[in-house]
Formats: C-alpha cells, structure tokens, sequence
C-alpha cells in the first residue's frame, strides 16, 4: 500500500473531526479521565500537520485549500476554524493547570497498577511523566507558531483577546515543560561488578569477551563523554563523583519524570512556579530518552528559530537541554553499535540492565535514538545498512511482515502493549507501570525518517517498501465502529485469530501515525537520490543527441507548411530540458534523451528516403 501523505492526512482529519468536535466545539469525553498526555496527542493530531505541511496551513484562512475545509466542516468554516482552534487550546491549557496556576503534566489514566486489580490514588494519577512534557514541548511551539501568524490575519478584538490568553498559558506550559525535562534527566553511576554492571557488560560484550577486555573497551570508547559529562558538571548537570573513576560504568538519559532531590531550576529572569519535588528513581529508560529527544529537537527547528517562538528563558533552557540531548545520543548510539563486529543492537532483543526486562520494543527504542544520531552526523552507507537489516527484522519478529501462528506471543507486543514498572513510583503508594502499544507506528516512524537520511538507492528502497507494509498493516487497523471510525485502535483487523483483543481509541497511536505522515510527505519533498552511472548515460546519450540535432540544422527544410521547424524547435526545447535536469534527476534526463535521438533518427531516414527517390 502506498503512502499517500495527503489524501491519507484528510481521512485522518475528517474522522478526528467527528469524533471529537460538535459544532466547532471540542468534546474531550474520554472514559478513562484525564490524561494531559492524551490531550495534548488527540490536539497535535491536527494542529502538528497544520504547522508542518504548507497545504495543511489554517493559520491563513484566505490560503486554506478546499478539501481541507471539506475535512474539518465539523470545526467550522474557513474563518470560524482558527477562532475554534484557539478555544480548544485554551480549554486544554486551562484544565491542565492547578491550583497554583502553573502548568500540569498529569500521565493520568496512562498510568497502570502494578498489582492485578489494584488502583491508582488521585495523588498518583497527577504525577508528571516524561511522555507529558515532551508532549507539550511540541505542542506549545505548534501553538505559539499558528498564533503568530494568524494573528495578523484578524482584526476582531475578541480574537485577538483570546490570542493574548493562550499566548501567555502557552509560554507558561513550554517554560514549565522544559524545567520538568532538565530535572528528569540523570546519569547513574555504577559498579561494574554489580548486578547492573554485570548486566551492561553482557548486552555490549554479548559474552565474546572477558568482562576486564569489555570494561577495558567502554572505558576507552566512552573516555571523550565521560569527559564531556565531568565538564558539565558546572553547567547544572547532577551526577554522582564515581563518574571520574574509569573503573566505574555509567549510562545518561531520561528518567520517567522528575528525579528525587532534582534540584529547582532558579537561575531564570522569571521564576518558574510549581516545580514538584520529584520522586523518579535516578535510573535512565531507554524509552523516556527517545520521548525526550523527539520533543527537544523541536526547540531547535527551522520553524521555531525562523518565527523566533523562544523568549530569552526559554532560549537559556534550550541549551541546556540541547546539552543533554548531544550527550544522550552520544552515549546509546555508541552502546548499540558498541565492538568491531555485530553490534549489540543487532541481537535482539535489546536488554534493559536497570529493569532487567528485554523486548523487540526496547530494541526499537534503541534504534531509534541510532536513527538520531546517524541523522545528525551523516551517517555511512555501512552504519545504514546495518541499521536497515534491523528494522527489517524488528519487523518481522513482530508479525507485521510475517504471518502470525497460532498461540504466538507476539501479540502481546501490540495489545496490550510492553508495559514497564516506573522506579521510584511506589513512593507515592502502589507501583505504576508505564505501557507502549504503539510499535507498528513507531517502527513506521523510523523508517520513514532513515528512508528521508539514506542517499543509497538500495538501502533506500528497501525502507520505502519496509515502510509501506508497516503503513497497510496500520491503515488495516483503523476502527470501524461508532468508538472513532477511522481512528486507530483495532489490533484484531490485522490479527483476527487474538481472540482476547478488541479496538479500543487510542490516541497515543493517532498522533503516531499523524508524525509518519508529515514525515512521509517531508522524505517526498526531497530531490530523489541521483545515480552517478545514470548521469554518467543521460550525458552521453545528450551529448550524441546535440550533435545528431547540430547535424540536422544543417539542412535546409523541405516542408512547405513550416512542420519541420516546429519538429525542430520542439526537439530543442526538450534537449535543454534534459540538459538542466541531469544533475539532479539523472534518470529523467535519460527517458527523455531517449524519444529525441528516435526522432532525430526518423528524421535523418525520411531524408535519406526523399533522396534516393530524386
């Protein structure tokens, strides 16, 4: 199936638009309560393409195209959408707020129990996670960036009103959004002859080695981020002193959410209010870290620096998380690829140490902060390849390239989900889990974003077509009942022999898919990777054809009725077409070399023909 980014983001449009808005009103009726991670998911589901996709734009209302007004007739008319939108937001900014007036970042009904047939306390619900404020780091600067602009599109005093509202709960949400992300990130420091130690050495040594030769190795790999970490240690970085000691391991990331004894951010022009004490073991996941680093690498976007959303606070953060996310990806990209053979992300699946729990998704997890690091420092053609193999792979261990067998466990990974227990939780009563059901979008998410990295055509093609499967397979799970026809969950479409699953309205996978459209329609945006033996051709096939047309000009036209310039001109037209086109799209350039020699040939013939007859 292939990816269609455009008429694909208008079906997603209409069916959000139906099920959740009544007369240009927002209903937010979920069943399970509030969540402001699933609020802020089912408002990015339209405002994230709106503030992407230049044909998917509402902020300029005479510029709005029809089928997209056709998709949100449920929101309002050309002019009543924006307004409408604005309310939404304000509703969202205004029910996650406490009564301290600063911004809340509730997981809510995300979170699970533990214990089977156990509850989560009130106080429990409203803890801050990780998923939250990287959530709202999106979406505040989607908001802030569609104010900005269509704030010089209207004139109404009670828009404009309201625009000033939003404006400052936004700036207040994102500063609150990127305080919490600074207190959640940490670096454990560790024995390596402790458990978790031990278990480190296995997953990178993968039992090749001795476990002195593998201490040996990530002392010696990691030496220049150990450094860098010792050096931000002025720079507002928490971190036990054994990080000097080489003997001792270390792994930096993200925690669920705020770490115990995080220290307050102060050193603002503007106090930030309502900074929780945190209560999150100081243990990295793997899955929180790739949730942190799709968030921050918003802040540093075309978009947020060309419409300058970020105020001088905000700007001062962003550094500091910028920090963070360098040395994060730094230090997982080097463990996955970790020895000079297989790398430890090729055995799957990936093996958590803190939690010891081991899952296809925790593989995924890793390759993606890969997928990070080879888009930012331009991966090789081997680093691609590799990585390539693993997602396909991933695939098929998970049943979305292959055919899934009786009884097969694998379902477990999409419904319900790999859930994870969240350190540190039980302070506040009974341990919460944290569950992940969106695989299938995730790996998709993946995919598409190394299909937009690769410049190698093979490596290229097999994402494209790895891409496709995961999006059919996907698409074949919308819902088609009255519970949001047309929105995702339905795991037993696509696995009708799970006898113990059903749909169920998701809109952590919504959103998913929503990102791996605008990140299809981005990798299409692009130019096509060129062939260097295809220009090569095209050139040479040119470079006959300009003299074939060279030699024809010589003669003069026998024509009466002027057919013969205009074929002439013609021919002249498309060569300096191909001519400008073969550096960028080498093959273009050769299918239409190809027609002019044909014609020039059947015109050299006809003249051969003519003067034999004479």
């Amino acid at each position: 199936m292939q990816i269609k980014p455009r008429q694909h983001m208008l079906e997603i449009w209409q069916a959000m638009a139906r099920h959740s808005f009544d007369d240009g009103k927002l209903l937010w009726g979920d069943a399970d309560g509030l969540s402001s991670v699933a609020d802020a998911e089912r408002l990015l589901c339209l405002l994230y393409p709106a503030t992407e996709v230049p044909a998917f734009r509402l902020d300029q209302p005479d510029t709005t195209e029809r089928d997209v007004l056709r998709a949100l007739d449920r929101v309002g008319s050309r002019l009543e959408i924006p307004p409408n939108l604005i309310s939404a937001l304000t509703q969202f900014m205004r029910t996650h707020t406490g009564t301290d007036d600063s911004p809340t970042f509730a997981g809510g009904h995300y979170f699970r129990p533990a214990e089977p047939g156990g509850e989560i306390t009130h106080e429990q619900s409203q803890l801050g996670v990780v998923d939250s404020y990287s959530m709202s780091v999106t979406l505040c600067l989607a908001t802030l960036g569609f104010l900005k602009v269509y704030e010089g599109t209207t004139t109404r005093p009670e828009v404009r009103r309201a625009i000033t509202e939003l404006r400052q709960a936004t700036n207040a949400r994102l500063t609150a959004a990127m305080v919490s992300l600074l207190r959640s990130f940490t670096v454990n420091v560790f024995d390596a002859e402790s458990e978790q130690g031990r278990r480190l050495i296995q997953v990178v040594g993968q039992g090749r080695q001795s476990d002195r030769a593998v201490l040996q190795q990530f002392s010696r790999r990691l030496r220049p981020l150990r450094a860098t970490i010792i050096e931000s240690l002025s720079r507002g970085i928490e971190v036990d002193e054994g990080i000097r000691d080489e003997s001792q391991l270390f792994e930096c990331g993200w925690a669920w959410g705020v770490v115990q004894d995080a220290p307050e951010i102060t050193d603002l022009g503007v106090p930030v209010p309502g900074q929780p004490a945190g209560i999150a073991d100081r243990l990295p996941y793997v899955y929180f870290t790739v949730v942190a680093l799709d968030g921050i690498q918003d802040l540093f976007s075309d978009r947020t620096l060309t419409l300058g959303l970020l105020d001088a606070d905000q700007q001062k953060l962003a550094e500091a998380l910028r920090l963070r996310w360098e040395l994060s990806q730094q230090y997982w990209s080097a463990i996955a690829r970790f020895g000079t053979e297989r790398w430890p992300l090729e055995d799957l699946p990936w093996q958590t140490t803190g939690l010891r729990l081991e899952s296809e998704y925790f593989s995924l997890t890793v390759a993606a902060i890969v997928v990070h690091d080879l888009i930012r420092r331009k991966a090789t053609d081997d680093d691609l390849t590799r990585t390539v193999a693993v997602m396909e792979r991933l695939a098929d261990r998970a049943r979305i390239t292959s055919r899934m067998t009786r009884g097969d466990p694998t379902i477990r990974l999409h419904n319900p989900g790999v859930t994870m227990p969240l350190a540190g939780s039980e302070r506040t009563g009974g341990q919460l889990l944290w569950r992940m059901p969106d695989f299938s979008a995730q790996l998709l998410k993946r995919s598409i974003q190394l299909a937009e990295l690769s410049r190698n055509i093979g490596a290229q093609d097999r994402l494209l077509r790895l891409s496709e499967q995961t999006f059919e397979h996907l698409w074949s799970r919308r819902i088609d009942d009255e519970d949001g026809p047309g929105l995702w969950d339905n795991v037993r479409a696509v696995f009708p022999e799970a006898h113990d699953v059903g749909s169920r309205m998701s809109w952590s996978i919504t959103e998913r898919v929503t990102e791996c459209l605008v990140a299809a329609r981005n990798l299409y945006e692009q130019q096509p990777i060129r062939s260097p033996e295809l220009a090569e051709l095209a050139r040479e096939l040119l470079s006959e054809a300009t003299h074939l047309f060279g030699r024809e000009q010589l003669e003069a036209s026998a024509a009466p009725d002027g057919s013969r310039a205009r074929a002439m001109r013609s021919i002249e037209s498309r060569l300096d077409h191909a001519r400008g086109l073969v550096d960028d799209r080498p093959a273009t350039a050769f299918a239409l070399a190809l027609p002019v020699l044909r014609e020039l040939d059947t015109l050299a013939q006809a003249r051969g023909a003519a003067a034999q007859e004479v």
